[in-house]
C-alpha cells in the first residue's frame, strides 16, 4: 500500500505542558484510517502538526516518503492534500458557488459538476454559510474537497453536530473519494458512524498512537474496548459500509 502522508513519532508541548510524545500515522492511498481518542488527547494537534499549523518539538513528517522540514498548509495543498478542519472552512462572505469559482481559479479544472452532485447541494450555491444549516455547510465543505479531487484529505470531527442523513452523504462521498485512490484520515466520536467508514482504526491515549488495524481487529481489542468504547454492545451491522454491503 502506498503511503501518501505520513507523521512519525510526533511530539509537541504548549507551555510545559505535553500534548504529543510519540503520536505516528501512516495514510495510504485508497484508504480511509480513523483516528479515534478522547477530547483533550492531541488528535487536533497531530493534524495540525502535519499540516504546518503547528510546529512539532520533534518527529518527522513525510509525503509520498520524502521528509518535509517545515511543513506548510498553501504548500501541501498545491501538492494535493486538502484539509477539512472541524469549523469555518467557507469564507463568510462567500457563497458557496463562488468558492467553487476560487476553487477552479486556485486548482484549475475540478470535478465541480460531479461533486455537487454526489453531496447534493445543488440549491444551495447561491447561499451564504449563514444561510445553511451545520449538515448542509458540512455538505459543501466535502464538495469542495470532493471536487479538488485531492491526493490525500484530512478531515477533523466531520460529523460532529450534523444529522444522520448528511453523515450518510458524507461517507458516501469519501467512500467514493477512496475509490478514486485518495488517501483519507478523519478523526472523531461518532463510534458506529466512524467504525462502518474506517479501513483502519488509529487509537490516540495522552499524546501516543495506537495500530489498531480494521475495525474489525479493533473491536477485538481489549483494552480499546475498555477504555474508550466502553460498555455499549456494537452489532456487526454497524460495521457495514454506506451501501450496506458488508465489509471484506
Amino acid at each position: 500500500m502506498t503511503v501518501v502522508l505520513e507523521a512519525d513519532g510526533i511530539g509537541r508541548a504548549f507551555g510545559g505542558r505535553r500534548v504529543l510524545t510519540a503520536a505516528s500515522v501512516a495514510i495510504h492511498a485508497g484508504r480511509i484510517t480513523v483516528l479515534f481518542g478522547r477530547n483533550g488527547c492531541g488528535k487536533s494537534t497531530l493534524l495540525r502538526s502535519m499540516l504546518g499549523f503547528v510546529t512539532p518539538d520533534w518527529g518527522t513528517v513525510r509525503l509520498y516518503g520524502h521528509a518535509i522540514r517545515r511543513p506548510q498548509l498553501h504548500q501541501l495543498a498545491r501538492a494535493g492534500v486538502f484539509f477539512v478542519p472541524e469549523r469555518e472552512l467557507l469564507v463568510r462572505n462567500r457563497t458557496v458557488r463562488a468558492h467553487f469559482a476560487a476553487l477552479r481559479r486556485t486548482f484549475g479544472g475540478t470535478r465541480e459538476e460531479e461533486a455537487i452532485g454526489q453531496l447534493r447541494i445543488g440549491d444551495l450555491l447561491d447561499q451564504y454559510p449563514h444561510q445553511l444549516s451545520g449538515g448542509e455547510q458540512r455538505r459543501a465543505e466535502f464538495a469542495l474537497a470532493f471536487a479538488r479531487t485531492p491526493i490525500c484529505l484530512l478531515a477533523d470531527e466531520p460529523f460532529q453536530g450534523i444529522a444522520p442523513r448528511d453523515a450518510e452523504v458524507i461517507a458516501t462521498a469519501l467512500h467514493e473519494m477512496a475509490q478514486n485512490r485518495c488517501a483519507i484520515l478523519v478523526t472523531g466520536h461518532e463510534v458506529v458512524a466512524l467504525l462502518a467508514l474506517a479501513d483502519e482504526i488509529v487509537w490516540m491515549v495522552a499524546g501516543t498512537t495506537h495500530r489498531l488495524g480494521t475495525p474489525e481487529q479493533a473491536m477485538r481489542h481489549d483494552q480499546f474496548r475498555r477504555e474508550y468504547l466502553g460498555t455499549r454492545q456494537y452489532r456487526p451491522a454497524a460495521l457495514q459500509s454506506p451501501h450496506g454491503a458488508e465489509r471484506p
